[in-house]
């Protein structure tokens, strides 16, 4: 007898579903997809129709009428703020006459990290989450449906669904249970490791390096910090992406799971690197100056997360988007992938044919990277 059909429905917004619901199909290991940190998204201005994020959580609910499976999407005005880049598509797609966007997004919106996209308290609804997703995408006759920055260990549902797979290349420091920083010194080749020590010592003269997190971070911090991460903001993609409202409401929310990493001049802080912390990982995420310090960033962004890391045993270091320069301070090449279903049989197949190229080009481009380690190398 075939099994009932599942009906999903759309909520207006994350902040729609309660939070126990939706945690309860997320879990605790990511906090990026947790109903905390995707509602203040919304509830501070950040992710909404007016910056070309519509919120649009796919529900299909359980016997008990309570979602058994969730997918974090969003309908798409633009390509910003993904880090998966599909300009090219839209470009080629509109010239050819069609309507790229909107588009449908599964993702943590401005958040480069990998993490699960299908939110399942029912593992066996997932097929028909991704089901739900193409209708979406049908039913609405929109271009295409991504889902970016998917954890590995869904992709083969993904496949499977027959959905194109795409490759990127992020850098993360990996722990295989190092008891200090010098101890991860110690398996860094002597030049790398004379490098390291000499840019630590450049970085902190003159300088307080401070760890806060919980109620340790105050709206003062906040006030520095969002000063720091304008300018950031500002330079990198013109415009910040985040409310000023975000990261009080963060810290508010989520205090127990941020890092804040301050550097002080005279007691007044210059620079600061934000963290959140998971259950396995310390996930690197914002970052600011308002003076120029040599290696600074490297400091506070990399090797003041190691020995974070380190202290709390955790297996890795996710140190977000791009960054070849990761490499020398020990950050290592690993694949993220993203998933999309896209309709049309001839936009299909040239994408197909694209990202057979590209997925070729990013295996012999981490091959290379790879030689670039800094470790000891054995022989």
């Amino acid at each position: 007898m075939p099994p009932p059909p599942v009906t999903a429905r759309i909520a207006s917004n994350v902040s729609a579903v309660p939070s126990d619901e939706w945690d309860a199909c997320a879990g605790t290991g990511n906090p990026f997809v947790s109903h905390a940190f995707l509602s203040i998204l919304e509830r501070s201005g950040s992710a909404t129709s007016a910056s070309g994020w519509r919120p649009l959580p796919i529900i299909v609910d359980g016997p008990d009428g309570t979602p058994a499976a969730i997918a974090p999407a969003y309908a798409k005005s633009h390509s910003q703020g993904e880090y998966v880049f599909d300009h090219g598509w839209a470009d080629a797609w509109e010239q050819a006459g069609g309507r790229y966007y909107p588009k449908l997004q599964v993702a943590v919106p401005f958040t480069p990290v990998p993490g699960p996209r299908l939110l399942l308290r029912d593992p066996a609804l997932a097929p028909a989450l991704i089901g739900a997703i193409e209708a979406v995408t049908d039913q609405n006759q929109l271009s295409s449906a991504h889902v970016t920055f998917l954890d590995e260990g869904q992709l083969p549902l993904f496949e499977a669904a027959g959905w194109l797979l795409r490759a990127g290349t992020q850098f993360h420091w990996l722990n295989p249970g190092y008891r200090s920083f010098d101890d991860f010194l110690g398996c860094l080749a002597s030049r790398k490791r004379k490098a390291i020590r000499r840019e630590r010592a450049e970085a902190v003269k003159g300088l307080t390096i401070r760890h806060l997190t919980g109620a340790g971070i105050t709206e003062v911090h906040w006030d520095a910090f969002w000063e720091f991460y304008q300018d950031t903001g500002s330079r990198k993609w013109g415009h910040p992406y985040l409310t000023r409202a975000f990261f009080s409401m963060l810290g508010e929310a989520m205090g127990d799971k941020l890092l804040l990493i301050l550097a002080e001049r005279d007691g007044e802080p210059i620079a600061g690197a934000l963290n959140l912390i998971g259950a396995d990982a310390l996930y690197g995420r914002y970052w600011g100056a308002v003076d120029e310090v040599p290696f600074l960033h490297f400091e506070l962004c990399y090797y003041q997360a190691i020995e974070a890391a380190i202290d709390r045993g955790l297996a890795r270091v996710e140190a977000g988007a791009q960054g070849e320069h990761k490499l020398a301070r020990g950050y290592q090449p690993v694949t993220t992938w993203s998933a999309h279903y896209i309709p049309n049989p001839g936009f299909h197949r040239a994408v197909a044919e694209f990202l057979e190229r590209e997925r070729a080009a990013v295996s012999q481009e981490q091959e290379f990277l790879g030689e670039m380690m800094p470790f000891k190398r054995s022989g």
